[in-house]
């Protein structure tokens, strides 16, 4: 009676803990007494529910990376602090292609300077930047994909349902394309977590 009271203690110590910290991973704790298992380990373990962390991946990561905001990501930057090595962003989508920014139409968003060929591309991005960066902060897509970060070459690029992913070269792009979907979504696991690690 006294260790099941016990059990009882720890667990909600330990539901405190965890919901302090964010969900982690979590294996339920032995006992000599497997009464109430089932509610035990609902109630001890958050992940359990699709409540307090509903989302497509197991409760691995903190809430705080779960909720990451573009305004918190670290975008990839040139030695002079501009996105995609100065190439205009809005350019992918109304023209086709990269096409080299100007200094005299810039914008600065999540601590990047970002150039475009004309005040209008300037305006379209200001007005609605995720629409237009490119994913995982610039970073190299593939890279992304498999767990760290690159750079990118502007010229090895290409627009998924709507969102523009850069990779480090043409030839890693070659070697990304050979499974769009799967390594977009093994990136979207990845990220942002791949940022503590650079």
């Amino acid at each position: 009676m006294q260790v099941t009271y016990l059990s009882k203690v720890a667990a909600a110590l330990f539901i405190s803990l965890v919901v302090a910290t964010g969900c982690t991973s979590y294996s339920a704790p032995s006992s000599a007494s497997q009464e109430n298992t089932a509610d035990t380990t609902l109630a001890a373990n958050p992940c359990a529910s699709a409540s307090p962390c509903a989302s497509a991946s197991p409760c691995a990561a903190p809430a705080a990376v779960e909720t990451a905001t573009a305004e918190t990501i670290r975008y990839f930057v040139d030695d002079d602090n501009l996105a995609i090595r100065g190439t205009d962003p809005v350019a992918y989508f109304t023209q086709g292609g990269p096409v080299a920014g100007s200094a005299d139409f810039t914008h600065t968003w999540n601590n990047a300077t970002w150039q475009f060929s004309s005040a209008e591309n300037r305006d379209l991005f200001a007005n609605n930047p995720e629409q237009y960066a490119p994913q995982y902060g610039g970073f190299c897509a593939w890279a992304v994909s498999q767990g760290y970060t690159a750079s990118i070459d502007p010229n090895a690029w290409k627009i998924v349902d709507g969102k523009l992913y850069l990779n480090y070269s043409r030839g890693v792009q070659r070697q990304w394309e050979q499974d769009i979907p799967g390594n977009v979504s093994r990136a979207n696991a990845n990220w942002p977590g791949v940022l503590a690690d650079s």
